[in-house]
This record gives structure tokens, C-alpha cells and sequence, in this order.
């Protein structure tokens, strides 16, 4: 008569055990029935040199992510290789994560949040998804993971790429808007074959450079990948100006926050186009020191070594060559940009990397161009500080996008904003 219970009770326990290995394995495991699993460690940013053949926006591999990329209000991090273009329309591999919410989706799928983030800097080490606690730019993923978790834990799916060359080693575009934006939209159909309980309806969401990047994906996604449906976008600080800032730096007889942006900027554009020659534009002094912007990221460019301490204006020969520079620099100014969808730019008061006056002159170009515009300044936030400070307004305000209300248009307003 004992036997029995005790063999109950070793069948309960090994079924417990067994639906425990199962639960494991199955969150270790983030590739779907469609996509193959990726190789651990650094090996899932060194795909074979020999391109598989795709479409873009279609996945490579996919594992389970590590890292403090991972939201914790997630049920689900997925780290994701996948197809997108590069700055000449040539196919590339790019890396990105994808946090899914806890619980049902909804009907037609979990909302998306297409997040574009804000300069890490040109070696593939820089890239989000590979940050650790000891991560070379660490505190600043830290505050956006923040504030991407708060949008996961409000039913949001969030993607986020990584960009061109930052995890997978490759030329990084940077601030360049067409190539950074697509990589972002890219995402959008390589998430949804990984997970298809992601919905088609997107809001574009991005900080600095990524701001930049965020209002070229609004601006492109309804013909770019026209089978998802955009609702809106959000531009925290949003990277532009860029012919001004480089005029500034060039005049500047002191140490500047902004040189190091300007050289990548500089080293990026000539990469894209070889008639922009450097030569003509720095010193050999400062052509000699470009490589040092490759080692770790921009947090090191900022503090260490021959940029952190040089005067800007000795950075320049005499009579510089801007001509092409210009040219494709106005390519990628988001002050021409006609978007479909209501768009809200966030500005701290206090920013001194994109200052609140730049701003205020995208937003009066925006409403030029016929865009209806939100416009939101938080007094004594710095660059990062804006979305700290923004965070509650900008997820209010994707919320209602979502719920399919108007937006307020401030256009009429700003004139007096741009006075502050």
C-alpha cells in the first residue's frame, strides 16, 4: 500500500523537474522555429565573411540576451543578427535586440517601439547590445535601458539595432540619417519573423544621434516598409546643425566637448564620399591622431589621451576644403524632412551637446516643412537628462498615438519658444 504514494510522489517530483528543465531551456533559448540559434559569447558578432544570401530584414541567428541591454520587465531579451543596407544601398549585417512584454498580446500583436540610440562611438565594441556593468559606455546605456524598460512594462515590444558597424565589425555611417534609419526599420521585419506575436503598428523612438536616425526612419518607414504602420515618433535631443557646429569648433581656441563628434562626423562622410578629402580639412597632426577615436569608445575620446586636451581650431589647416563636406552634411540635416505621422522633441534646457537653441531652429524647420509638432523643453535637464526627465510626457504621448488620438499641433507656438 506504501508503494504506490511513493511512486506518485517520485513521478510528481521527476515531472517537476523535467517542466523546470523545460522552462530553462526554453528562456536560454531565444532562436524561433524559423531562425537558427546563434553562437555564445563574442562569436555571434563575427558572422562568416561570405554574406548569406537575403532579403533585408530577414534574421540570421538569434540567442538569448546577455547584458545590460536586457530589460527586466521583459519576458523575453532576444540578441538578433539580421540583413540591412549599409550608406551605399549594399547588403550588410547588423546586430539588435528585441524585449518582448510579459503576458497576452493584444489583438494584432504587441505594439513596437523602434528605438534609435545616441553615439557610443565608431568601434564595434561601442554597440548596445554588447554593454556589460563595466561596459565602456555603460552610464549612458543605463539611462536608456530605463528608459526602454519603462515602455516594455507598459506593453510595449521594444527593437533596437545597434547600427552599421557597432557589434558587427564594419564602418560605422555615423549621423548619417538614410543608412542608421534603415537599419532601424530593417529590424522591424526581422523581429517580427522572430517573434510574430509583434504587431505591424510602430512608433520610432531614438536620443541624439539616434534622434537624428529616429526622424529619417519616421520619414522613410511608410515607404521603406510599407506592409508596418507607423503612429508617431519621438526625438530626445535630437543630433543636427552640423555645418554650425563644425564652424564653432573650427573657431574655438580651447578644448571642445564637440570635437570629438566633429571628427567622427568628418571621418564618416569622407568614407561615404572619397572626394571629401581630409587632407584638405585637418592638420597632419590631427590625421595622425584619427585612429585614437577607434580605441574603446566616445567616453575615452572625451577623457583620454591626444583629444581630450587638443585646442580645436589647431585641428584645422588654414583654408580648410568643406565644399562636399557641406553638400552631404545638408543630406543629412532632419530640418528637411517631411513626416506623415505627429512627431514630440524633448530638450533639456541645460544640454550643452545638443544646445536648446539648435533645437528650437529644427523645430521651426520641421513646421516649415508642414509636419505637426509637439515640442517639449524640461528646465535644467542636461543631454542625457531628457529622457530622464521626459520619459513620463514622451510615453503619455506615444500612448495616445497608439490609441489613435490627434495630436496637438505647437507649430503656431513656437516662434515664442524659440525665444527662451
Amino acid at each position: 500500500m506504501s508503494f504506490i504514494p511513493q511512486l506518485v510522489k517520485i513521478s510528481a517530483c521527476s515531472l517537476t523537474l523535467m517542466l523546470s528543465a523545460i522552462s530553462a531551456i526554453s528562456s536560454a533559448s531565444a532562436a524561433s522555429a524559423t531562425v537558427p540559434e546563434g553562437p555564445a559569447g563574442d562569436a555571434f558578432y563575427a558572422p562568416p565573411s561570405a554574406l548569406p544570401a537575403g532579403k533585408r530584414g530577414s534574421p540570421i541567428y538569434a540567442r538569448a540576451l546577455e547584458g545590460t541591454m536586457r530589460l527586466p520587465s521583459a519576458a523575453k531579451n532576444t540578441l538578433l543578427l539580421y540583413r540591412s543596407l549599409d550608406d551605399k544601398g549594399r547588403p550588410t549585417l547588423v546586430s539588435g535586440t528585441v524585449s518582448i512584454p510579459a503576458g497576452q498580446a493584444p489583438a494584432g500583436g504587441w505594439p513596437v517601439i523602434n528605438w534609435t540610440h545616441g553615439t557610443t562611438g565608431l568601434n564595434e565594441i561601442c554597440a548596445p547590445s554588447r554593454d556589460t556593468d563595466k561596459g565602456p559606455e555603460h552610464p549612458y546605456i543605463k539611462v536608456t535601458s530605463h528608459l526602454l524598460d519603462n515602455f516594455v512594462k507598459n506593453g510595449y515590444a521594444v527593437v533596437a539595432t545597434d547600427y552599421q558597424g557597432l557589434g558587427v565589425a564594419d564602418f560605422h555611417p555615423f549621423l548619417q540619417g538614410v543608412p542608421n534609419a534603415r537599419n532601424a526599420l530593417d529590424l522591424l521585419r526581422a523581429a517580427r519573423t522572430l517573434e510574430p506575436q509583434i504587431g505591424k503598428r510602430y512608433a520610432v523612438v531614438g536620443h541624439s544621434q539616434g534622434g537624428q536616425a529616429g526622424l529619417f526612419a519616421a520619414a522613410q518607414g511608410p515607404s521603406y516598409v510599407p506592409n508596418f504602420k507607423l503612429v508617431g515618433n519621438v526625438a530626445f535631443a535630437p543630433a543636427l546643425q552640423i555645418a554650425g557646429r563644425l564652424r564653432a569648433v573650427m573657431a574655438s581656441d580651447s578644448t571642445e566637448l564637440s570635437l570629438p563628434y566633429v571628427l567622427y562626423v568628418l571621418q564618416s562622410y569622407s568614407k561615404t564620399d572619397p572626394s571629401i578629402n581630409l587632407a584638405r580639412i585637418l592638420t597632419l597632426q590631427a590625421i595622425e591622431h584619427l585612429p585614437d577615436l577607434y580605441q574603446q569608445c566616445m567616453t575615452h575620446a572625451l577623457t583620454t589621451g591626444y583629444w581630450a586636451s587638443a585646442i580645436a581650431k589647431d585641428q584645422f589647416v588654414a583654408k580648410p576644403d568643406l565644399t562636399k563636406f557641406l553638400k552631404l552634411g545638408a543630406r543629412n540635416e532632419p530640418g528637411t524632412l517631411k513626416i506623415s505621422v505627429p512627431t514630440l522633441i524633448v530638450q533639456g534646457s541645460a544640454d550643452v551637446t545638443v544646445f536648446p537653441g539648435t533645437t528650437d531652429l529644427l523645430t521651426r524647420q520641421l513646421c516649415a516643412k508642414g509636419n505637426v509638432l509637439n515640442y517639449k523643453v524640461f528646465a535644467e535637464a542636461d543631454h542625457e537628462g531628457s529622457m530622464v526627465s521626459g520619459q513620463t510626457t514622451a510615453l503619455e504621448w506615444v500612448d495616445a498615438r497608439f490609441a489613435g488620438k490627434t495630436a496637438v499641433n505647437d507649430c503656431s507656438a513656437l516662434p515664442a519658444a524659440a525665444r527662451r
